[in-house]
């Protein structure tokens, strides 16, 4: 989780909490941290992280991703190829967008 807050000359990498968020969904799934279970994992950290941080629902209350859009996301990234990294994370940061 570390590596979300990481700087560079004094500027924060994921400056966004939106890019913090789509980093720890992406980075658990693809880098396999757990033995089994690493897209539930990720997509309960993604989840606890937006809640933490207050971020989770939208001003009406509703849920800024819902369960079938996690879903599918988590899916969409196992699948996916390393070089297609930048645009998952710009595609979960734009869901995240009010």
């Amino acid at each position: 989780m570390g590596c979300i807050y990481q700087t560079f000359d004094g500027n924060e990498l994921y400056p966004c909490l939106e890019e913090k968020a789509a980093h720890v969904l992406y980075l658990v799934i693809k880098d396999h941290p757990f033995v089994d279970g690493n897209k539930r994992i990720a997509s309960l950290l993604f989840v606890y992280f937006l809640q933490r941080n207050k971020y989770l629902y939208r001003t009406n209350g509703e849920q800024k991703i819902n369960d079938n859009a996690l879903v599918a996301l988590a899916l969409l990234i196992a699948e996916s190829d390393a070089k297609d990294k930048d645009i998952l994370i710009k595609i979960i940061t734009n869901l995240l967008n009010d």
